[in-house]
């Protein structure tokens, strides 16, 4: 099973479909656990099969960064990490 945390994503099914989102880590099942930081807050985030969701190119923030190396994170930091990405890939 490959470890995806701290990859970014956009919803393809469900009521957030086309919203993006950070993989913040796995459950024993093999889903995902997901949070944008607004809605999905990282103490609970959201659970969803691989196959619901499109994985976006690698994207380097300082805030994704530090969850990939498992330090703590606000949700402030990853909303602006999100923010971030969104501005780039509407230009």
């Amino acid at each position: 099973m490959t470890d995806h945390t701290g990859r970014i994503v956009r919803s393809a099914a469900g009521r957030d479909k086309g919203g993006l989102l950070c993989v913040v880590g796995q459950d024993r099942e093999g889903r995902l656990l997901l949070a944008d930081g607004k809605r999905r807050r990282l103490a609970r985030p959201k659970a969803k099969k691989p196959r619901h969701v499109e994985l976006l190119p690698e994207f380097e923030h300082p805030a994704i960064q530090k969850l990939k190396q498992g330090e703590a994170l606000s949700d402030k930091a990853l909303r602006r990490a999100l923010a971030a990405l969104r501005d780039q890939l509407e230009v």
